[in-house]
């Protein structure tokens, strides 16, 4: 499957940014300014407390709900956790899981972040799972080393039909927030070996059909460019996409080429 036949996505990740009425504003600015031509999947990520409003806000739009994060089990005695049923009844589609700063944090593993992956499987939803290296890791050139482990075990025991709709984010630590953008070669490099990879794990038509982020500082200078690189399929959109009109360019990136 080439580049072409599988649909970019851009996802909007507000992190802990606004609260129930500027999410409401935020999402309504957005549908209202959203080309209707528009080819791309669009997703974002609200705050837990405005999951439900803004579900109801983008009810009649093909732009689609996403959780910033959730806890493996269904429910039980675990004190201000999330479930995937929980997210579903709030109207998501998409989880993200893994965030650098889920890992930074708040320490989480990628044997816990597997076990969150699975369970958003079960839960039938689609998790965006989010890797990538620090600097230091970068600086001793252990980047693809780093992202095999998080790849090897983020994916544990996953079936294939588990992988139809797995989003892969790779995310460079060093880049996130902080202005700092990979060079080409060394974004392709990376999707090229998760790409790889997925074909050695599981097979070559899951592996083509799997949908590549690439999130790090992303602006709308620079979403035309990342779109263009072998094997980029979408974007990770951190505190860009908290600006209406900087998140239209970067949807609309194709009419800024």
């Amino acid at each position: 499957m080439d580049k072409e036949m599988r649909q970019p996505l851009i996802v909007g990740n507000w992190k802990m940014n606004g609260g129930l009425s500027d999410s409401i504003r935020l999402v309504t600015n957005l549908k209202n300014q959203l080309n209707e031509k528009n080819q791309v999947e669009v997703v974002v990520a609200p705050p837990f407390t405005s999951l439900h409003s803004v579900s109801i806000a983008i009810s009649e739009t093909k732009i689609r709900l996403a959780g910033q994060n959730m806890f493996w089990e269904e429910s039980g005695a675990y004190t201000g956790e999330i479930s995937g049923l929980f997210l579903k009844e709030s109207g998501c589609d998409f989880v993200i899981l893994g965030h650098s700063e889920r890992r930074q944090f708040f320490k989480e593993s990628d044997e816990q972040i597997n076990l969150k992956v699975q369970a958003a499987c079960k839960s039938e939803l689609i998790p965006i799972l989010c890797i990538g290296e620090k600097l230091k890791e970068r600086q001793a050139k252990e980047t693809l080393n780093v992202v095999e482990k998080q790849l090897k075990i983020g994916l544990k025991d996953l079936a294939i039909h588990d992988f139809e709709t797995i989003v892969i984010a790779y995310e460079p630590v060093w880049a996130i927030g902080t202005g700092e953008t990979p060079q080409t070669e060394q974004i392709e490099e990376v999707h090229h070996f998760i790409r790889g990879w997925l074909k050695r794990y599981f097979d070559a038509p899951t592996a083509n059909m799997t949908r590549l982020l690439y999130g790090g500082s992303v602006q709308p200078e620079n979403a035309a460019s990342l779109m263009q690189i072998d094997e980029v399929d979408g974007l990770l959109v951190g505190g860009a996409s908290l600006h209406t009109e900087d998140f239209i360019k970067i949807i609309h990136f194709e009419e800024n080429r």
